[in-house]
């Protein structure tokens, strides 16, 4: 980043710029360098609230307008983001350290399919229609009521469009609360939601850390909380929503499986298995970190993994290409190389990577990318998130052991299988206890579900699915029949 630090303290409330700060301080360190490059002064309760006042008061006018105008909406944050992609590529770079190539095409790029989804999926899809062709009975969608919306650092822009998106076409009014390590992505955002023929109060964004969240968790004005962030953050903010009957929406961490088949195209299955982990420095809820290879070709693919996770390049920043940036902050940094440093002594084979940093790094949140073979179940690199550039491998039997070990984890987001049969395929498919499985390194489709099952939380974001999050169900009978008060 360049000039002095900065600090970041104006919230966006009601159609207008708020800066009513607070007496806390967050220290902002470059992830590049470490050094310090701003300062984050969470806004005060009245902030909370007066921005919670705001989006009640334009809910009531909001909450029935046409599906027109808010697709128009969704249209325009579209046209808005495309016309600052450079800035937005180059704020989320300089603030999370995302490679500068990967930012302009994956996190804004990301963010902009999403809302095409979203926008899509709210045109084609009717909110008011009769019940399996029954004109007496109807079942009506309708906005829950103001949503609060707290976002990660990790998909700076993807995150905030894909609750901020889906609640506007859902008719609900937001208070968005962003990370306080991608605050500038999210105030951006804002710039660009100001431009908008928006009313005022519809969209507001209060910046802050989990205090600031927790006020507006708490505050009887929300009645939507949708929150992407670890589980056991996510665990604290549904519990304090529950108190008060609120509805949430949790997307939360991931041990992802990848249930690599003696049958499959291995050296393909081992690259697209490292990026599915690497990517985004490992700092992805999905990432595929937990490797389960068929034991007859194990040493095989735990030579090809090494080999592969060797060749793989770590870079800064502002370099172009593809490459590994730094992770986003000086806890995280410390978190990874606490588990790279207890790998060794685990039992588990080092292949590639361990702790320190990466040759020709001497500063900086730089992570070398890892691989630990003959990682056992119960081994904490097996078991827990670490968020960082690192892989386990771990053999199996056949096909019931695989599918066990896979399902032997707290955590059920996403599970990939690599497999050259589709009968096996779509039964290990369905056995796996994940809310999302990718077969042979198959993409989403524009608008599927994004979600997990157990500590990995409940709801689901993106397309309809992220609309109907924010929607009640209402079942009405009769109304086409008596039409007229009684």
């Amino acid at each position: 980043m360049s000039g002095g630090p900065v600090t970041i303290s104006q919230s966006y409330i009601a159609g207008h710029w708020h800066s009513d700060a607070g007496d806390r301080t967050h220290f902002l360190l470059d992830p590049d360098t470490g050094n310090h490059v701003g300062d984050l002064v969470p806004a005060t309760l009245n902030c909370v609230g007066a921005a919670i006042a705001a989006a009640n008061q334009a809910l009531v006018d909001w909450s029935v307008s046409s599906r027109p105008v808010r697709a128009g909406i969704l249209q325009a944050m579209i046209d808005g983001i495309a016309a600052r992609q450079d800035a937005f590529a180059q704020t989320i770079s300089q603030e999370i350290g995302s490679p500068i190539d990967f930012a302009r095409k994956a996190q804004v790029g990301a963010a902009i399919n999403h809302l095409h989804a979203i926008r899509d999926a709210l045109l084609s899809n009717e909110e008011d229609a009769p019940l399996a062709d029954d004109a007496q009975h109807r079942v009506r969608y309708e906005p829950v009521g103001v949503a609060g919306l707290i976002t990660p650092w990790n998909w700076p822009l993807n995150q905030v469009v894909l609750k901020v998106g889906a609640a506007l076409a859902a008719g609900c009014t937001v208070v968005l609360k962003p990370s306080e390590y991608s605050t500038r992505t999210a105030l951006l955002f804002a710039e660009v939601m100001a431009k908008l023929d928006l009313p005022p109060g519809v969209f507001n964004l209060i910046v802050g850390d989990d205090k600031t969240g927790m006020a507006l968790v708490s505050d009887p004005g929300v009645a939507v909380v949708s929150f992407t962030g670890s589980s056991k953050a996510g665990s604290s903010v549904a519990s304090t929503a529950a108190a008060r009957f609120a509805r949430t929406s949790m997307e939360l961490g991931g041990k992802s499986p990848n249930l690599v088949f003696a049958d499959c195209d291995l050296e393909n299955a081992l690259r697209q298995g490292l990026a599915h982990c690497f990517r985004n420095s490992g700092q992805s809820c999905n990432a595929a970190s937990r490797m389960l290879v068929e034991r007859s070709v194990y040493e095989q693919a735990v030579e090809l993994a090494g080999q592969i996770a060797n060749q793989v390049r770590v870079g800064r920043p502002s370099e172009e290409g593809p490459h590994l940036g730094p992770l986003v902050n000086q806890r995280q940094f410390q978190r990874v190389q606490t588990y790279l440093s207890e790998g060794l002594t685990s039992g588990a084979r080092l292949l590639a990577g361990g702790p320190g940093r990466p040759s020709g790094f001497e500063t900086g949140f730089y992570v070398r990318p890892t691989v630990f073979a003959d990682a056992e179940p119960e081994n904490r690199l097996f078991q827990e998130e670490i968020f960082g550039p690192v892989l386990t491998m771990t053999p199996f039997d056949d096909e019931d052991q695989a599918i066990s070990l896979a399902n032997a984890s707290d955590y059920g987001l996403a599970a990939y299988v690599q497999t050259s049969c589709a009968n096996r395929a779509d039964r290990v498919s369905r056995r796996l206890r994940a809310g999302m499985v990718q077969v042979n390194g198959t993409s989403r489709a524009p608008g599927a579900p994004f979600g997990g099952y157990k500590a990995s939380g409940n709801g689901r974001e993106a397309g309809l699915w992220g609309i109907r999050a924010f929607q009640e169900i209402k079942s009405i009978s009769g109304s086409r029949v008596f039409t007229t008060p009684s």
